[in-house]
Formats: structure tokens, sequence, C-alpha cells
């Protein structure tokens, strides 16, 4: 079983030990003269949980850039769907490349995705050794013997990673599919105990026509046909009255809390403090390259956090404490990952942060300076499941 030992790193306030066996933290106040493999002397640096990135679409690294400072559906419409179509199974794979990389460097472990050519996304993930939620993706526009290979693909499918990959079942949004094949989707997930990914509220528009077209709104949709369950992770979730909160809190849903790609986009300001107090569950998403522009959640963190505190007036609301936990173990916890904190038996996913870089001085509180001070460039080593997967 190979054995990593970390010296001498500052973990909840005093200097420790962690010796890791195999995948998982075999004791996080470990003597200093364990032996281990491989020996990490982390003087000046601290620990902390690693990043889960609860929604994005990772080969779109592809568009960052491309088209940008317009609406969502005329960006949808007009330029990235007519991009996408375009795009070569080695496209998607060289994308997926791109932002796993740029995930890594930033401090991310975890990724859930939505897109196509799956097994090209598999690839870089198995190659990058961290772990992903990956989607098979419904849309109505799918013939139907694309949507019956999906369906085969969520029956047989096995993980190649030995435990680092888990498919979703993913329809796109309900302006998409409609309400047969959400049904369908539902189903198929939860007779495989599959999550499903799914847009939802994320625009005035995408209300506006759900009221046209079902005489309500998208989350009273959604769980008049009993779709919503504490299985569904739900992108942005902009969009939503006192009501629909009850309905979020009381069906267990996990919202993917975008504000990155909410602001450029312009869709809405995220109902956080409101969400909070009806009890919703949430984490924190990147959405795409082509939305954000980038993958790096601690940026996504900060934003999330700043944003709760102008739209509500509040600016004890998402303390930098609670905005860390959004994006580390609360991300980790929806997906049923033994992981996001620093405790023995825990799977081993940690960052070594470092101390002596000036965007963390003075340290005065280190969650604090991670959340609202620090860059990527913080970041010294990225552990997934127990082994090294990035070093500065």
């Amino acid at each position: 079983m190979n054995t990593l030992l970390i010296k001498n790193v500052l973990h909840n306030g005093s200097k420790t030990n962690i010796l890791i066996e195999g995948n998982r933290f075999k004791n996080v106040a470990a003597p200093s003269d364990s032996q281990a493999e491989t020996v990490i002397d982390a003087t000046g640096k601290a620990v902390l949980p690693p990043f889960y990135n609860t929604h994005t679409h990772a080969a779109m690294a592809l568009l960052r850039g491309y088209a940008d400072d317009m609406p969502l559906h005329k960006w949808l419409s007009e330029y990235i769907w007519p991009f996408e179509d375009k795009m070569t199974a080695k496209d998607i794979y060289d994308g997926s490349v791109m932002a796993v990389k740029e995930m890594v460097q930033s401090g991310s472990v975890f990724f859930n995705d939505m897109y196509f050519e799956l097994e090209e996304t598999v690839r870089a993930v198995d190659d990058a050794g961290i772990r992903a939620a990956l989607g098979v993706t419904f849309l109505e526009s799918h013939s139907k013997s694309q949507q019956n290979e999906k369906l085969d693909m969520l029956r047989h499918w096995s993980d190649p990673t030995g435990g680092r990959i888990q498919l979703t079942v993913a329809p796109h949004a309900i302006y998409t599919v409609g309400t047969d094949l959400l049904i369908k989707c539902a189903e198929t997930a939860r007779m495989s105990g599959l999550k499903l990914h799914i847009h939802l509220s994320e625009t005035e528009k995408e209300v506006e026509d759900c009221v046209r077209e079902h005489g309500t709104t998208p989350v009273r949709y959604l769980d008049s046909i009993g779709f919503l369950g504490s299985d569904v992770i739900a992108a942005h979730v902009v969009y939503v009255d006192e009501d629909e909160m009850d309905i979020l809190a009381s069906r267990g849903v996990v919202i993917s809390h975008c504000p990155c790609s909410n602001m450029k986009l312009a869709s809405g300001i995220f109902k956080a403090k409101q969400l909070i107090q009806h009890g919703c569950k949430i984490t924190l998403g990147t959405d795409g390259d082509s939305s954000n522009n980038n993958q790096d959640m601690r940026e996504t963190a900060k934003i999330a956090a700043l944003l709760a505190k102008v739209s509500s007036g509040d600016p004890e609301a998402l303390p930098a404490e609670e905005a860390l936990r959004w994006a580390t173990s609360a991300g980790a916890e929806a997906f049923g990952i033994d992981a996001g904190k620093i405790e023995d038996g825990r799977l081993a996913d940690c960052l070594l942060l470092d101390l002596e870089n000036v965007r963390m001085m003075p340290c005065y509180n280190l969650v604090s300076n991670w959340i609202y001070a620090a860059d990527s460039t913080v970041v010294d080593t990225v552990i997934c499941d127990g082994k090294i997967v990035y070093e500065r």
C-alpha cells in the first residue's frame, strides 16, 4: 500500500504531521518519526480541503472568449450551439484536458460535467488522476436511437479509474427536454442509483416560457412530474420565490450556485441569504469557460460571498468559512464522495497552500486569506485519492 507523509503542516491552527495510507487519511496527527514511501516537508504550508466543482462544461475551455458580453439565449442559439455542432471528439478531449489542468492548478480535484462525447472527458480525467461526475446529456433534439444509446451506456458503463468517476443522467434543461423524456431520465437515474443534473430557473425567459407552456414555474413544474429529489443537482436556480425555496429544501435538491456565469450573462442575482434561511442545500460551480471565463473555484467562492453581501445588504451574509464549505465539503457530500474534510478515515484529497506567498501575509485568518485575498499561485501541492496530482 502506498504511503505519504506530510510533515510540519499547519492544520486547524497547529503544526502536525499527516499520514496517508493508500487513498485515505490514516492519521492527521501522526508522530514525526512516522515512516512513509513519500515524504513532503510542508514547513511554511497549510493544509485545507480541495474544491469540488458541482457544475461545469469542461470541453468549453475551447470557447473561452469566443462569444462574450451578450444575453444567454442569444449567446447559446447564435454562437455556442453552432460552434459546438462543429466540434469533433478530439476537440472535446483537448478542451477537457485544458479545463482539467486549469482546475487542478487552481485547487479542484472534482467536477460535475455536462457535455458530449463522454469517453473523451473520461480519458482526460483518468490521465489527470482526479475525480468527476460526468453527465450523459439528453436533449429532445437527439434521435430516439441516440437516446437509446445513451440509456444503454448508463446501464453498462464501468469506471476505468476504479472509483474516481461516476456517471450522472443529465437532461439539459426544461426548455430543451420535454416532459416524457424528463420523466424517463428521472426513472433511469433512480433505477441505477445515479444523480440527475439539470439547468434550472436560470433566466427570466426560462420562467416566462415555462409558465406559458406548462402553466407554472420551472421548480413547480419539475416537482409536479416527480423529477425533484435529493439526487438532483440543479444548476443556477436564480429565479425562485419563497414557496419554491421551500419545495427545493423539502425535496433535498442540491443547488449549484454559479455566480460568475450568472453575473457575466446578466442572468440575475442568486438569492443566497433567503435560500440559506429556507434550509436549501447549496454548493458552488464555475460553469464553463465560455461563460465564466475560468475554472477557478476559489475565485467563484469569493464572488459568491461578495454577491451575497451586496445583494442582501448584509455584510455578515455568507462568511468566508461558509463559502469555503459550499466549495469543498458540501460539493463532495452532494456526490457521495467521502472527502472534503481533513479527517482520519476520509478519502485523502487536500491542498497545501504556501503561507509565504505575499497574498497570504499577514495571516490573521487562514480561511479569510484563502477566500478573499489569495489566487491560484498560493496552491503549492494538490493531492487527490492519496496521490500527488500537482506540484507548483
